[in-house]
């Protein structure tokens, strides 16, 4: 099978796209997705940890769509780990998670970032790809809210 190629269409490489061209991308991916599998009603999920200036210490980013909570980041600075703040930040963002209707949960880490972390929080792997980066994991770990 045999594809028409057009003159004037080109693949160009770009280290440093303009809002526009991601945007577009992102875009046409996102209605795809909700053609296929129906409306996702995204929203942000944000949680901060500051202290009595407002200086950011750490937080929990995330989104909740199609009835899971995906948590893209979780981060505490240095001072702040070991005093239960990524556990109550985690518990916070499954109670917003539950109020929009989600019944699941998932995030990836890294085998250097602390999955036990995960796994003490009710956290299963479902996934890991070794040697990303070399010597380490990368872990996925998904949970029932």
């Amino acid at each position: 099978m045999s594809t028409a190629v057009r003159a004037d269409i080109q693949i160009v490489e770009d280290a440093a796209p303009e809002f526009e061209a991601v945007g577009a991308i992102q875009r046409g991916l996102h209605a795809f997705n909700q053609e296929m599998g129906g409306p996702y009603d995204r929203e942000p999920v944000t949680l901060l940890v500051q202290d009595g200036d407002g200086k950011t210490l750490g937080g929990l980013l995330g989104l909740t769509f199609w009835g899971w909570l995906f948590i893209d980041w979780l981060w505490l600075s240095p001072e702040m780990r070991g005093q239960r703040y990524g556990g109550e930040l985690l518990k916070r963002a499954e109670a917003i998670a539950r109020e929009r209707g989600c019944t699941n949960a998932y995030t990836d880490t890294f085998s250097f970032q602390a999955p036990h972390f995960w796994e003490s929080n009710g956290y299963e792997e479902f996934g890991r790809l070794d040697g990303m980066p070399p010597g380490h994991a990368r872990v996925w770990f998904k949970k029932v809210l």
